[in-house]
């Protein structure tokens, strides 16, 4: 039988700009003291939907799934205070780690296709939703 080749739909420009819109939006947000846990959730989701999708296509972009980790781990740290304290926000001396995070997953978002993106997070959710 032959193998039949899967059609690749990359991503546009408006699937991008949607997780762009997210990330700028609520780091935007936090650095103006209005960050959220909804604000929180977009910004988290869309820096791990990307970072996951770039592991799973293999991806050779020098540095990238680094320094979305960077990010993450701010991110790990913020939902922690958040969690217990109630105050979300992305203190200043993390914020650069945040923002290179975002400007890379923004670079790399071009690098994938819409299957993997949607696969990914509804692999992250599903795993969220096993944890609970």
């Amino acid at each position: 039988m032959k193998k039949r080749n899967l059609l690749r739909v990359p991503v546009t420009a408006g699937l991008k700009d949607i997780y762009a819109m997210d990330m700028h939006s609520a780091y935007q947000a936090a650095c103006l003291g209005q960050f959220n846990v909804t604000l929180f959730g977009r910004l988290a989701a869309a820096v791990s939907v990307v970072r996951t999708a770039l592991v799973r296509h293999q991806t050779r972009i020098e540095n990238a799934v680094e320094i979305l980790d960077a990010a993450i781990l701010v991110l790990q740290r913020v939902r922690a205070k958040g969690d217990e304290t109630g105050i979300w926000e992305i203190p200043e001396a993390d914020r650069a780690a945040v923002s290179d995070g975002i400007e890379v997953a923004e670079q790399c978002i071009g690098t994938l296709d819409v299957a993997l993106l949607a696969e990914t997070a509804e692999q992250l959710l599903r795993d969220i939703s096993d944890e609970s």
